[in-house]
């Protein structure tokens, strides 16, 4: 099974045992698993990586592509995630 993990100042900090167990009881409350989980929020963030240039400050980013970036950011609190569709990426 994947182990979740949070960033905390560039450093990525795994779960102990406990906090494993207890993120792992939540997903399941909700339906889903750590590694489902775990895969769609990757997956956001590399989309989102993607796109990271075009926050630069001497980009014009245009609106469509700013509700999308929005979009993508705000994923996770979808109802329904990590079973939810991701944005329509703008041509």
């Amino acid at each position: 099974m994947a182990r979740a993990n949070r960033v905390i100042n560039d450093k990525i900090i795994y779960y102990t045992d406990e906090e494993q167990a207890e993120h792992d009881e939540a997903a399941k409350d909700k339906g889903f698993t750590t590694a489902n989980f775990l895969f769609k929020r990757n997956r956001r963030n590399d989309l989102l990586a993607e796109t990271d240039w075009m926050a630069n400050s001497d980009v014009t980013m245009s609106d469509e592509w700013k509700i999308y970036r929005q979009a993508l950011r705000d994923l996770p609190s979808k109802d329904g995630f990590p079973d939810v569709d991701f944005p329509t990426k703008p041509s």
